[in-house]
């Protein structure tokens, strides 16, 4: 075990797939079968993570179904009927009181006023527990839903994005703090002169603004971000405060650290400003072999038809259909390039030229956790690897992917959070009322608020 310890806590967010972070975990008999809209289910769940003082709950989100293939597809339902996710966090912070409540929106298919607002009016409902994670669209079926052939290019999608950033945050900036006085005696409601029109003019976007919406109580929703191309770490160092990131191996994972920690100084930040949370898939069991049991139980239920259309989008969307998977894709049918995730084009093309796997090697690895690392052991065992990880410097903490919901996040919380808690690596009780609070994020000043 490392020897010479870093201070501070780890951060521990969960992800939540509806019936699980598992491509099968539907399958599974103790998987919540209807989770996508069920929302006692998410209620259940939320509370299991806010007992066991988890930081955060994540959602993901797409404005498309999954398309191709429906004879395959019927067997993956994941993302084909499913809550919009800021409706059902809203929901959420009215049965919750501390854990923080981010989602993801895409910022090719929105327009900025219309997430300042969501987020604002969010972070209002919830006491200052909101968080966005900014996105571009890479689902290839989004662009048809809004007027569009295909995606915007690569570039131009992440330089919308960060103009789009910008244009959110000048929005929750549009009142001052103090701006609603509310004062009967003087019929009065708020200040005029603290409220400020943002009249934006830029590349891709106009808008004039105020916000119909109060300045957020954490003064901005936390922002989140998971890009790791250089276009997207750039984004990051400037923009984000949590990165939620794919490592699979430490040395790469503490290159990632180090890359991105460094890079936020030129734009005038400091390192601790910004949480590397990496997705973590844990299968923990009171006993080694019990772990290993439900890891193999669940790899048995991936249907090969799932694991091939799993990974055609992390390939350029090529299509497998028909070729042998106990055979490594063929060199030629490779593509150099997307527009959609290269890190996961890089990562897949590792796997065959590199380790030379077969198409169901391939989808075993990756559809158990997504593309994230897994750890498979008893609780001991899976705290020993956060904590090498969290010392090392390469993670500040990590994106918990339950493979089943409910029982895989009962399991983590039952068993691994006490190891942790035990070895002074997690907190027993949260710092504050605000997921920046409890996160160790200051609270940004309005542009308009005079230096001190």
């Amino acid at each position: 075990m490392v020897k010479t310890r870093r201070d501070g806590k780890l951060r521990l967010g969960a992800f939540l797939h509806p019936t699980g972070n598992h491509v099968a975990a539907w399958l599974h008999p103790d998987a919540q079968i209807d989770a996508g809209t069920n929302f006692a289910h998410y209620a259940e769940v939320v509370k299991i993570a806010e007992n066991a003082k988890f930081d955060l709950i994540f959602l993901a989100d797409a404005l498309a179904t999954r398309g191709g293939n429906l004879d395959a597809l019927k067997r993956w339902p994941q993302y084909m009927a499913y809550f919009e996710p800021i409706t059902l966090l809203s929901a959420l912070a009215a049965v919750t009181k501390h854990i923080g409540l981010v989602a993801t929106a895409t910022t090719s298919y929105n327009e900025p006023f219309h997430i300042a607002r969501k987020y604002a009016s969010l972070d209002h409902i919830s006491g200052g527990r909101a968080g966005w994670n900014v996105v571009t669209s890479t689902n290839r079926d989004e662009p048809l839903n809004f007027g569009r052939e295909e995606h915007y290019d690569h570039s131009d999608r992440y330089r919308r994005a960060r103009e789009f950033t910008q244009v959110v945050r000048g929005l929750w900036d549009s009142w001052e703090d103090d701006a609603f006085v509310r004062d009967r005696e003087e019929a009065v409601y708020f200040q005029p002169d603290k409220l400020h029109r943002l009249d934006h003019n830029g590349e891709f976007f106009k808008v004039r603004g105020p916000l119909n919406v109060a300045r957020p109580p954490q003064g901005y929703p936390v922002l989140a971000q998971a890009g790791s191309s250089e276009a997207g770490k750039d984004f990051a160092a400037e923009t984000a405060e949590i990165v939620f990131s794919a490592q699979t191996v430490l040395a790469k994972a503490q290159d990632f650290y180090r890359d991105l920690k460094g890079r936020m100084a030129q734009f005038g930040r400091e390192p601790d400003q910004l949480k590397i949370m990496p997705g973590l898939n844990v299968i923990v069991g009171q006993s080694e072999q019990e772990a290993r049991d439900k890891h193999e139980y669940m790899q048995s239920l991936i249907h090969p038809d799932v694991g091939r259309i799993l990974l055609q989008p992390e390939l350029g969307d090529i299509d497998l259909t028909g070729l042998p998977i106990d055979e490594p894709i063929p060199e030629h049918l490779l593509p150099k390039e997307t527009n959609g995730s290269q890190a996961g084009l890089n990562m897949m093309l590792s796997m065959v030229r590199d380790e030379k796997l077969t198409i169901r090697q391939m989808y075993l690895r990756y559809a158990g956790a997504r593309g994230q690392r897994t750890v498979v052991g008893t609780p001991a065992q899976v705290a020993d690897e956060m904590e090498t990880w969290y010392q090392e410097h390469a993670v500040d903490g990590f994106l918990v992917q339950p493979a089943i919901l409910p029982g895989g996040l009962q399991d983590f919380a039952d068993l691994v959070v006490p190891e942790l808690q035990k070895r002074g690596l997690f907190r027993t009780e949260y710092e504050g009322s605000t997921l920046r609070q409890n996160l160790g994020l200051v609270r940004p000043a309005s542009r308009y608020q005079a230096p001190e």
